[in-house]
């Protein structure tokens, strides 16, 4: 096959996040599965007009907002050299079903909805939120559609998409060589807690800062580790200085992956307090060194990859973050359990699986191959963290009082 893969953002981008990690690295395997691959991107400051990654190629046309005009124009333009598109809507797509005239697929990592009002003012948010609701459905109601997690998939079918043309790909792991056979660096002797990410308004960072602050009695040796950079990055300064706490929190900026994995393997605990995540790519990320996650509940793709109860925690609001925070910093064989069940639900995504996933749906689209087996909706029931520690203290009690089988 020969891809075409709009996306706004590449990795090189100084504000790529998730989404464009799935991008880079599925395009990467389906280079490696003998498909051409080229991915048309905007510019941004010091970036090359084309560039190579690997055997991807990228091209980059336009600024944020004109490099979708500038896509969708790259696209009808060179129709000829491609079999297939690959549209990334975040919250606004390419429109490639416009002029294109190639079969398309939209890659969805998760519903905007709230954000449009959390990053722009009142009416442009208003705006987005039409094209993203009611325009786009409507432009690639022949289409099929990827995302990355069950919840994004039932918010998709919300804004009238039906369900039978979303096909879930879950995003991969980078894991580094030395992490198949242990955990690469050992957790710090005192409790730090992270949270790792673009450093913007949703991300609702002042969470974890409010955590940190909340609990600086009952923990006094805690530590909040803040990866990533971002435009909000001094609002973020001035929250952790209202409270009082900025002695206690580390500001990394963005830091290259051999640092990253050591800040993850010294975290006691992975905070994602994001308003809204197509999946928490970090989550997994720290899953691989024995870190468990804790995420809302309302902020979709988390609720999957922190499984509640057995890799991390699912909350309802800070508070409740707050409270199962300080359970697991008091509760070492509770954090170990979670952490050591999260390496494992960790080691089970790889970016080979999701770059044949979603081989397997673009050649579905173009006929090649059967659709491929969507998974089933997860039960929504979520357990309180004292719950879930009494009924560990229970099995343990009961394992402890049940009567020893003779061998013979």
């Amino acid at each position: 096959m020969r891809v075409l893969y709009l996306s706004w953002r590449d990795r090189d981008n100084p504000e790529a996040g998730g989404a464009e990690t799935f991008t880079e690295r599925t395009a990467e395997v389906l280079t490696e599965l003998g498909h051409q691959v080229t991915i048309v991107t905007s510019r941004f400051p010091g970036a090359q007009p084309r560039d190579q990654h690997g055997a991807v190629g990228v091209v980059r046309r336009g600024g944020r907002f004109t490099c979708y005009a500038a896509g969708l124009l790259y696209a009808a333009r060179h129709r000829q050299d491609f079999d297939i598109v690959i549209d990334v809507q975040n919250g606004v797509p390419f429109w490639a079903p416009l002029l294109a005239r190639l079969p398309v697929v939209n890659v969805t990592h998760h519903v905007h909805r709230d954000q449009w009002h959390v990053i722009f003012g009142p009416k442009l948010a208003r705006f987005g939120w039409f094209l993203e609701s009611k325009v786009a459905p409507k432009v690639y109601r022949n289409c099929r559609y990827v995302t990355v997690s069950q919840a994004s998939r039932d918010d998709l079918v919300e804004l009238g998409i039906d369900r039978e043309r979303i096909d879930i790909v879950y995003s991969g792991n980078d894991r580094p060589a030395q992490l198949e056979h242990g955990t690469m660096h050992p957790h710090s002797p005192h409790p730090v807690m992270t949270v790792l990410g673009r450093l913007v308004p949703h991300k609702q960072v002042e969470t974890a800062i409010d955590i940190l602050a909340d609990l600086q009695d009952e923990h006094p040796q805690l530590r909040l580790d803040i990866i990533g950079a971002g435009y909000w990055h001094e609002e973020l300064v001035r929250h952790a200085t209202a409270r009082g706490v900025l002695d206690r929190v580390d500001f990394h900026g963005f830091v290259d992956d051999a640092t990253k994995h050591r800040l993850l393997g010294r975290s006691w605990l992975m905070l994602m307090p994001s308003h809204k995540e197509g999946w928490g790519l970090t989550i997994v990320e720290a899953g691989l060194h024995e870190t468990p996650a804790l995420a809302f509940a309302h902020a979709g793709g988390p609720t999957e990859s922190v499984l509640h109860g057995e890799t991390g925690l699912l909350a309802h609001t800070p508070e409740e973050m707050r409270e199962q925070v300080d359970v697991l910093l008091r509760d070492d064989d509770l954090r170990t359990a979670f952490g050591r069940a999260a390496r494992e639900h960790a080691l089970s995504f790889d970016w080979a699986s999701s770059g044949k996933a979603l081989e397997l749906t673009l050649q579905s689209v173009l006929g090649r191959a059967v659709r491929p087996e969507q998974p089933t909706a997860r039960a929504p029931r979520l357990r309180s963290v004292h719950e879930i520690l009494a009924s560990r203290r229970g099995a343990t009690t009961d394992d402890a009082e049940a009567p020893v089988a003779a061998n013979f």
